[in-house]
């Protein structure tokens, strides 16, 4: 069975310039609008019909949540909707926001 990978924080943000990933943010309205990772999409249950259906499955995505736990669930999920490449934010968005504290979107 194929399975999602782990992507760091640092990695990720190394990436983000030189390929295009698509970054999936898990978490609540109110965090999620109060800061993300630049570009990321904002993943509920509500939108899951309409981003599966405009999806580029072979795209690299980023399951990110707040601590790098629930988005492996997510992760998994997508592979098991035929997704190629998916990997869950080790450390989630608190990592990112601790490591690159100028790197967010409001």
């Amino acid at each position: 069975m194929t399975t999602f990978k782990h992507l760091s924080v640092q990695d990720l943000h190394k990436e983000l310039s030189n390929q295009h990933y698509v970054v999936l943010d898990t978490r609540d309205p109110a965090s999620f609008h109060a800061g993300r990772i630049p570009g990321a999409f904002h993943l509920t249950n509500e939108s899951l019909t309409d981003f599966l259906r405009d999806a580029d499955y072979d795209a690299p995505t980023v399951v990110c949540c707040y601590h790098g736990i629930s988005s492996q669930q997510a992760a998994q999920y997508l592979i098991g909707q035929d997704f190629t490449d998916v990997y869950s934010l080790d450390g989630g968005f608190t990592e990112w926001q601790s490591t690159f504290p100028n790197d967010t979107e409001n």
